[in-house]
């Protein structure tokens, strides 16, 4: 049986992963991970993202370890050194075939497309599989032949349509012979912009993500659907940044949600609510693959590309840093600049607050978030933001625009998400907090609103109105 290599990229786990349980069917098993950290840079990623994509390639290492499989670890730089990089691999190991699990953004399909001709060219065999998501792209579709461009009809379709053996987890691999290859260290990798955050905040690997859905099935579950949109109660999974790097799967989540409820479509609300989080992560892959202007830096709309944003660097500054006036706009941008994580009702609140009521580009959001969010996935993250700034797909209504106080004194009652993230209002009685009473601001040390929301909410109203004129 010939060598087979599996190039491991945002599938950083040796359970249920499509290629890697593919790969050792054919022989014995190198793996190869390429550290591409210019290129993050370049698309925007952020220190948090990479030191937890750093210490869950080591966590990898050493899982891989355990089944005798030698890890491969090598700094390319950008994208386009892929393919000369893994040929001559192959080359100098004897290999026969190469294993990858399939990425959607513009850039990733590309950089795919690259390597399949240069090492089929190379006269290695090449294998790509749809780890994910359920769906191939292109294979779930409208009645018209389209891709799906609303969530409620795609999320549907996916239910009608998935299988099981979509849903069956691939095998583990028994630990091969060891090979005479050792595993590398990592590399010396460019120096990061900023400090990540504590890592010990999120401990990387297959291990930590298990536990994370362990507790989250056991404890909030079956209350997420009530408890999901309150920053201050600890309601969900928290699983999103192993989701993004592939320390867990969505099988994994799915088969989780069956032994405890036996369907992914009826019985408990709190898990199927928190099953449709997961196909809208899926939802977004599709769309990056069939609408790929998304990936481009426009919108999914795109007769709101000619939208009249501001450019006013002051406002923006004062979004980034958490001083608006407003709160709960201002207790989560710390939270998230803090700990590289913001809470999703939050991320709803504060895109909105920048895409509406400063009316500021929401791609300025859009790239605030990816560089500080451990969590920092182009899909979702696009997706999000382009659902907010009324640009995307199944976009909100571009005369919804949240009032933030309302929004504060609906999912934080007591201001205690507030009180933690803005200590200088933790004086202020519960219902004071969401608006700090005028004669106190400076006090308290606490700046004015920045913008009038009834003026804002008009401003924005106007400014969509207008690309209909």
């Amino acid at each position: 049986m010939a060598l087979q290599l599996v190039w491991f990229r945002t599938d950083l786990r040796i359970h249920d992963n499509s290629a890697l349980a593919a790969a050792a069917e054919k022989g014995p098993v190198v793996a190869v991970f390429l550290h591409s950290t210019e290129q993050w840079q370049a698309h925007g990623h952020g220190a948090n993202k990479l030191d937890f994509l750093a210490r869950g390639v080591d966590a990898l290492k050493d899982a891989l370890a355990g089944l005798n499989i030698p890890l491969l670890q090598r700094e390319t730089g950008t994208f386009e050194q892929a393919p000369r990089q893994l040929a001559e691999i192959a080359h100098q190991l004897g290999a026969e075939g190469l294993h990858f699990n399939h990425e959607y953004p513009l850039n990733e399909q590309r950089r795919d497309q690259a390597v399949i001709e240069h090492c089929q060219s190379a006269r290695l065999s090449v294998h790509g599989y749809h780890d994910a998501i359920a769906f191939a792209p292109g294979t779930l579709l409208t009645g018209k032949g389209d891709y799906y461009g609303v969530f409620t009809p795609f999320s549907k379709a996916w239910h009608k349509n998935v299988q099981p053996e979509q849903l069956a987890l691939r095998n583990t691999p028994e630990p091969q012979a060891p090979l005479d290859i050792p595993s590398d260290t990592m590399p010396d990798l460019p120096a990061m912009d900023t400090q990540a955050v504590d890592g010990r905040q999120w401990p990387a690997g297959e291990q930590a993500a298990a536990d994370k859905l362990e507790r989250f099935l056991r404890f909030r579950g079956r209350y997420y659907q009530s408890k999901r949109d309150f920053p201050d109660v600890h309601g969900t999974s928290e699983l999103s940044a192993y989701l993004a790097l592939g320390m867990i799967s969505w099988r994994q989540c799915m088969q989780a949600v069956l032994s405890e409820n036996g369907s992914l479509a009826d019985g408990d609300a709190g898990l199927v609510a928190w099953v449709s989080e997961l196909i809208w992560r899926e939802f977004y892959q599709h769309v990056a693959v069939g609408f790929p202007q998304v990936c481009q830096h426009q919108p999914f709309q795109a007769h709101t590309r000619h939208l009249a944003w501001r450019d006013d660097d002051d406002a923006f500054a004062a979004w980034c840093e958490g001083r608006t006036g407003y709160p709960i706009v201002d207790a989560a941008m710390r939270q998230l600049v803090a700990t590289g994580w913001m809470h999703n009702r939050l991320r709803m609140i504060t895109a909105m607050f920048l895409s509406k009521h400063l009316l500021i580009d929401w791609r300025r959001g859009e790239a605030f978030f990816l560089q500080h969010l451990v969590d920092g996935e182009f899909c979702a993250n696009n997706g999000g933001w382009q659902w907010a700034a009324s640009t995307g797909t199944d976009a909100a209504p571009y005369f919804r625009i949240f009032n933030p106080t309302t929004q504060s004194s609906r999912f934080d009652p007591e201001g205690n998400f507030i009180a933690r993230w803005l200590p200088e209002l933790e004086q202020l009685p519960a219902k004071a907090r969401h608006s700090p009473p005028r004669d106190l601001l400076t006090q308290l040390d606490y700046p004015a609103p920045i913008v009038d929301h009834k003026m804002a909410r008009q401003r924005a109203l106007d400014a969509f109105k207008a690309l209909k004129d």
